[in-house]
């Protein structure tokens, strides 16, 4: 019930940060340090404001959130005390998220991945401390969060002074509206990305709880499985992104550099990368659906039956979503935002939402589960067209470079 707020914050930390560091990277490729150091410098001031904001929303619409996403009687109270200390981490777990996508770009994806790993490491040590040795509970995992997610952005912030390509300076801090405009809308899609879950889950959720009601599942096991799939499914996603994040400012480099040649080879890399990454994961959900789905407890009966309907059919097209994200970071990366932007939406709201609606009216609970796969399936084949059309333009982009290159000959010379 509370991860939907954790994946909104993410989705804001992402906009900014990933929208800083796309332009970051363009930046630098056209040699322009200045611009460079104003957007990293509003990017953090954002960062900052957002997370304070966020915090006050959601501890005054703290119940309406629950309710919003399916709470029950059942679990409503779990969910309000985890909820009630979560919340005051979030300006950590924001700012520490988009300085490692700035990170990233500045050229240490090493350092990047030990400010995350350092919290994660932090919050699994503490968490059996807090809720079992401490006796916390609930507030016990949530204190053991926020305590990673503390470390992981004082990392961040440590870094900002010894960043390599730029400076901070305290006139960098001070917002200016030709900077935001420049890129806040290249993280657009990643915003997209994240807040399409929250959409899913929140449709999804109050879909399961109705029409699991009116089965024999009930409506816990539905709410409990498909919540589980969903964690499975972003852990799926957050690699793939992570693959083409990571590859994010070497394309903005190049492009801005003009070496379109490489940005192509680049592009065909990851969709390659990606295809694989998404052929383990269904390898692993549609052979093993309940071997994964006892890391996170073990249950039987109607349970375990409903994890393995909801394993092979929710996951089936996940090769799909993993090149249709991957697409929509790299024209991110390009400084198309509309383009990528309209990818995140077709596939994430306007074709998921409406069909999980649909299909439960029609099929009932289980025909909620189809609503992935179909979305999957229409939303690549517009990915094809765009992937081809990408292709073909840094292709004649490159011709035409080469060309200009070329010293032409003067034929009235002999």
């Amino acid at each position: 019930m509370v991860f939907p707020i954790t994946v909104i914050s993410l989705a804001i930390a992402l906009m900014l940060g990933d929208g800083a560091a796309a332009y970051l990277s363009l930046c630098q490729g056209k040699q322009d340090a200045e611009e460079a150091r104003k957007s990293v410098g509003n990017a953090v001031t954002l960062l900052a404001f957002s997370g304070i904001l966020m915090t006050v929303l959601f501890v005054i619409f703290k119940t309406r959130i629950l309710c919003a996403f399916g709470a029950t009687e059942n679990n409503i109270s779990y969910a309000s005390e985890y909820f009630t200390y979560l919340v005051i981490g979030i300006p950590f777990f924001v700012i520490g998220n988009g300085l490692n996508s700035i990170i990233r770009a500045d050229g240490s994806p090493a350092y990047a991945m030990l400010t995350t790993l350092i919290g994660c490491i932090i919050n699994v040590i503490l968490d059996p401390v807090a809720i079992f040795i401490l006796e916390w509970g609930m507030m016990g995992a949530a204190v053991a969060t926020i305590i990673g997610q503390i470390v992981s952005e004082l990392c961040g912030i440590f870094y900002l002074t010894r960043a390599k390509s730029f400076r901070l300076s305290g006139n960098t801090f001070l917002l200016s509206g030709r900077i935001i405009k420049k890129f806040v809308p290249l993280g657009i899609s990643s915003f997209l990305t994240q807040i399409s879950i929250v959409l899913i889950m929140g449709v999804m959720n109050n879909v399961l709880v109705t029409f699991g009601a009116q089965s024999k599942y009930g409506a816990d096991i539905p709410l409990t499985v498909v919540g589980i799939v969903m964690k499975v499914f972003q852990i799926v996603i957050s690699v793939c992104i992570g693959i083409a994040a990571g590859s994010q400012p070497v394309i903005g480099y190049n492009y801005g550099a003009g070496e379109f040649a490489r940005v192509r080879k680049i592009f065909k890399t990851i969709l390659t990368a990606e295809a694989v990454v998404g052929f383990i994961s269904l390898i692993c959900f549609e052979i093993f659906p309940l071997q994964v789905i006892s890391i996170f407890g073990s249950e039987d009966g109607l349970y375990n039956e409903f994890a393995v309907l909801s394993f092979r059919i929710f996951l089936s097209m996940i090769i799909f979503t993993c090149i249709q994200k991957a697409t929509s970071v790299f024209l991110q990366a390009l400084g198309k935002p509309a383009l990528s932007m309209g990818l995140s939406l077709l596939r994430d709201f306007v074709l998921s939402v409406p069909f999980t609606i649909l299909f439960a009216l029609k099929f009932g609970v289980t025909g909620a589960l189809y609503s992935a796969p179909a979305a999957d399936l229409i939303s690549m084949i517009a990915v094809m067209f765009i992937v081809k059309s990408i292709l073909k333009e840094l292709k004649e982009a490159d011709q035409q470079s080469r060309a200009q290159r070329i010293p032409v000959k003067d034929s009235s010379r002999k």
